[in-house]
């Protein structure tokens, strides 16, 4: 499939990021109805084409801008097929590989500092905007062939304020061959 109009969809999902909590948590996005790992006779197993992932950031309690006072610092990504479900913030501990170019699940992944992270450091250049470290693109977009993707985060610096970080994703429905959707299954495997 093309990225065009005609077969882009958007899915999302959000978590809240509890304030004062060390840690991580996660947000789980059920798959089964886009995906379909098992190629019947004449039948191509079907895939989910993730071409672009959005991430955001807000306050959380005034669906508002981050606010300049806030410290908070995190890693977040999304992971195909982790299926860790829904987990409040503290209930996970991410390693650094969850959020390193090397994990074959990582869809995308970005870090976020609050403005306040960055007043201790003059030459910081850093933005408080989430920074992509890495994307699916509309060329070559990553195909998910389990039923789940999770929206994680590793709070490194505790946030002064609940914050929510949300993700939209442009995606399509594709056609995959046995060959490909072997490989796939081999390499989003936990």
């Amino acid at each position: 499939m093309a990225y065009n109009i005609k077969d882009v969809f958007y899915l999302s999902t959000e978590a809240t990021i509890a304030a004062s909590t060390a840690n991580g948590g996660s947000a789980q996005l059920d798959l089964s109805a886009y995906i379909d790992p098992i190629a019947r006779g004449r039948t191509k197993g079907t895939g989910l084409a993730v071409y672009k992932v959005h991430f955001h950031i807000m306050d959380d309690a005034k669906s508002a801008p981050i606010d300049d006072a806030e410290v908070g610092v995190m890693s977040f990504g999304l992971q195909a097929g982790l299926g860790i479900g829904d987990v409040a913030t503290g209930g996970i501990s991410a390693t650094a590989a969850t959020y390193s170019n090397t994990n074959a699940l990582l869809v995308a992944a970005g870090q976020f500092y609050g403005p306040k992270s960055q007043v201790a450091n003059a030459n910081t250049t850093v933005s408080m905007f989430p920074n992509e470290s890495v994307m699916p693109s509309k060329d070559v977009p990553y195909v998910i062939v389990r039923d789940n993707v999770c929206l994680t985060y590793q709070v490194a610096e505790a946030f002064t304020a609940g914050a929510l970080l949300s993700v939209r994703l442009e995606c399509a429905q594709i056609s995959l061959d046995q060959a490909t959707l072997n490989q796939l299954l081999r390499t989003q495997t936990v």
